[in-house]
């Protein structure tokens, strides 16, 4: 119930039904690709890339979306939030990565603070009408933006990997959104979930509150993505000290031919590292989910950002 008196109620939903939605999207992208291979037409390409790059997000927003707090939090608000955040956060990203960004030891952490401001502006623009704000319903609105921007980010990557010196590459297609599709949950949704709900903790339906838990799980979230990124770099320079193996580089900076323990070690390294960074933000979106059974705790200070929704008139009797 909000501040008028207004009573907000959870439609019932099929259960499992982002069971269905992953199955029966996996059968057609399973479908897709045996019928690319069997007659090698390439205006299949695009339903591919579709399919497999929007499969996960779509499944896991449908699983989030059970598990909404209000009557607010609507099929349509939901998949607008998922479309049209994930456009404007991609967006916004490329625009200001492109201009800010340059070649250094700090280039993941800038993708890291680029992406998440983005996608959190993004979030707080489409859900700034809101008149009830938990802390659930911002996890599931930011993870929908999130896997917005996950969805496009990885079709962009499936496109990329079509092109090859020897031509068009199903087989890279393929093994490029298998792997997305693996990582998505971990990725931009969970993140974006995280910063979602400590968004709404604290705001009302005419402003956000922007103080310092906000800055905090912003920076945090902007870490663990950074460090994602930058797994496989990190790998390799562990490797190399593990290994004493600076004699190996070649000129431009790589390893070269890899020995047997080189070969096992550093992917090795690269997979503890980014099971690492999961476990850490799954963990911390399982503690902030809990937290929300508590209701509301103490205001929080900071400062109080209009949303420019007056506040609700008052029902006619």
């Amino acid at each position: 119930m909000d501040g008028v008196g207004r009573q907000w109620t959870v439609p019932i939903t099929p259960r499992r039904q982002w069971l269905r939605i992953f199955l029966v999207g996996l059968a057609l992208w399973l479908a897709t690709v045996a019928v690319i291979f069997l007659t090698g037409n390439p205006t299949l390409l695009p339903t591919l890339v579709l399919l497999g790059s929007f499969l996960v997000p779509v499944t896991f927003v449908a699983w989030a979306f059970q598990r909404r707090d209000t009557g607010e939090v609507t099929v349509s608000a939901v998949f607008g939030t998922f479309l049209a955040g994930g456009v404007l956060g991609i967006l916004a990203s490329a625009v200001l990565e492109s201009y800010l960004l340059r070649p250094s030891v700090l280039l993941f952490l800038g993708v890291g603070l680029i992406e998440e401001a983005a996608k959190l502006a993004a979030l707080a623009l489409l859900t700034r009408h809101l008149v009830a704000k938990t802390v659930r319903d911002g996890m599931i609105l930011g993870a929908a933006v999130g896997f917005g921007f996950s969805a496009l980010e990885s079709a962009g990557y499936a496109f990329i990997a079509l092109f090859t010196v020897q031509g068009l590459s199903v087989v890279q297609v393929v093994q490029t959104e298998i792997l997305r599709g693996l990582v998505a949950p971990v990725g931009h949704g969970l993140w974006t979930a995280i910063l979602g709900g400590v968004l709404f903790a604290p705001s009302g339906r005419e402003y956000f509150v922007v103080g310092l838990r906000l800055l905090y799980a912003y920076l945090g979230v902007a870490i663990l993505h950074a460090l994602w990124d930058a797994m496989h770099v990190i790998a390799f320079y562990l490797t190399l000290l593990f290994t004493g193996a600076r004699d190996q580089l070649t000129l431009d900076g790589s390893l070269g031919r890899l020995t047997p323990v080189q070969a096992v070690l550093m992917p090795a390294l690269e997979g503890l590292g980014l099971t690492l960074v999961a476990v850490i933000g799954v963990v911390w979106l399982v503690v902030l989910w809990r937290s929300a059974r508590n209701g509301p705790g103490r205001p929080a200070s900071g400062w109080r950002v209009p949303t420019g929704s007056g506040r609700a008139a008052a029902p006619r009797p």
